[in-house]
């Protein structure tokens, strides 16, 4: 039987009955309108050991079209089309950076045919436990005294968890870079699927997404950690915001620096 690999947070959508199609990318499978294929869960996708069968669907269409030129029309009310932009961030992450405007897609659609086991509402959910996170570093002096600060909240903005470190003497971006790595450690602690991060660093922002590269060389560690960390979710989106959208985070890191930072200089003078 033909089979279709899907991403965990996919899979979920699709086993709630929340997703009726799968995009594919240099995908030569010789797939046609009626044919019944298995659909598998990639739970972890260096891992195979740890892929599910979904269940057995039926390929009711089958839309192939460059990607630049995809519409809201085209892929139906169950997903909100993200920009162009985002596509060819998304896709060039997992494709490579051949992927452009003009690379074709395949949109297979399909009906549930043969569901594999009764779907847990509440597997469901977790597997789709999303949360928005806002992190923020500082250093007076840069270098000089630095903190960092997260604020880790739920999709209806109720704060689950906030918090900030001392980091001693590092650079403002190295400050940056530690506000990240610690809230997605909290985030994984809290069993997080779905990580929103929301930083007004752009230059971190714009590393994490691949648009700048890393040429810091104390940056270069710290950028790796954390892409390890992202590595353990099934997806986290980084998104620029102003500091006044940030305030939040940026206190977390005032306070701490306000105890700590005098301290600190007391006790190196030069």
């Amino acid at each position: 039987m033909k089979t279709l690999k899907v991403n965990h947070e996919s899979a979920a959508l699709i086993r709630a009955r929340k997703r009726h199609s799968t995009w594919r990318i240099n995908d030569d499978k010789d797939l046609h309108v009626n044919d019944i294929v298995m659909l598998i869960d990639q739970i972890n996708p260096i891992s195979p050991a740890t892929w599910q069968e979904i269940g057995k669907v039926k390929i009711t269409q089958i839309l192939e079209k460059q990607l630049g030129k995809l519409t809201q029309h085209d892929i139906g009310s169950e997903e909100e089309l993200i920009s162009l932009e985002d596509r060819l961030l998304i896709y060039r992450k997992y494709y490579g950076p051949q992927i452009r405007s003009e690379t074709p897609v395949k949109i297979v659609f399909f009906t549930h045919e043969e569901p594999v086991g009764p779907v847990s509402t509440q597997d469901s959910m977790n597997s789709l436990k999303a949360y928005k996170l806002f992190t923020d570093g500082g250093s007076r002096g840069n270098p000089g005294p630095s903190a960092c600060g997260y604020v880790l909240m739920d999709m209806n903005d109720a704060i689950v968890d906030q918090d900030g470190l001392f980091l001693g003497v590092t650079t403002n971006n190295q400050a940056e870079y530690q506000s990240l790595k610690l809230g997605l450690e909290i985030a994984l602690k809290n069993k997080a699927q779905i990580v929103y991060c929301h930083m007004d660093s752009m230059l971190v922002i714009n590393q994490m997404k691949g648009l700048y590269k890393v040429k810091n060389q104390d940056l270069i560690p710290l950028n790796r950690t954390v892409n390890e960390l992202v590595t353990k979710f099934n997806k986290v989106v980084f998104t620029y915001v102003p500091r006044e959208h940030n305030r939040r985070a940026d206190d977390m890191v005032n306070k701490i620096l306000d105890v700590q930072a005098p301290k600190t200089i007391k006790n190196h003078p030069n």
